[in-house]
């Protein structure tokens, strides 16, 4: 991490937090209405926020390198983490003794969905960021990048898991959660990462 500038270290660290965080709330089941989802469905889009932006003013070079190098301190992490609160409940330390193969499945289905969706993401990404307007960009690699990366980490994480709610429902939730993430998108991270592309502007010239 020597060779990465102090902001593409900021970046990093969001990036693992939020494989973290996402991971842990992703154990965590929420109905709305009669919708059944889960607490991961609102925090993993921010990840494609920082990627999109990440692009913009790194270029998708040091886009790919922020996550790859996000990639395994993340997943490690959320290994610990994911066993020490299993199912959102505290385990206590001596959780950590026993493999848990509900969180390992969760651990390695991120690992194949954060690689797959933010390389799709970056390179729609890449071809539209020439564009005249900011924001088709980031609509087209958010819609591409969270299909693949809801689909890769539903199947792989639930399909025939010993959770019997995850294993029963892993498609109703994904698509579900596939079409909130699309909604929180276009209704709250786009508009954002347009504030946040006029703030970033200012402070970088090499965009």
């Amino acid at each position: 991490m020597n060779y990465f500038s102090f902001p593409l270290k900021k970046l990093w660290f969001a990036h693992t937090f939020i494989i973290v965080l996402s991971n842990y709330a992703v154990q965590i089941p929420l109905t709305i209405g009669f919708i059944d989802t889960t607490l991961g469905t609102f925090t993993y889009p921010f990840i494609f926020l920082t990627t999109d932006l990440t692009v913009r003013i790194f270029n998708q070079h040091n886009a790919r390198r922020v996550v790859f190098l996000a990639t395994l301190p993340g997943l490690v992490i959320s290994y610990f983490v994911g066993t020490l609160f299993e199912h959102g409940i505290y385990q206590g330390l001596s959780s950590l003794n026993e493999f848990s193969m509900f969180v390992f499945r969760i651990t390695v289905a991120s690992l194949a969905a954060y690689v797959f969706g933010q390389l799709a993401d970056i390179l729609v990404f890449q071809r539209l960021r020439k564009l005249k307007h900011w924001w088709p960009a980031p609509i087209a690699s958010s819609i591409f990048g969270n299909l693949i990366d809801t689909f890769v980490f539903f199947f792989i994480a639930f399909y025939q898991c010993n959770d019997a709610f995850m294993a029963e429902h892993w498609f109703e939730i994904g698509v579900v959660d596939y079409v909130v993430k699309i909604l929180a998108n276009l209704s709250i991270f786009v508009p954002a990462y347009g504030l946040l592309l006029k703030y970033l502007t200012s402070k970088f010239t090499n965009i």
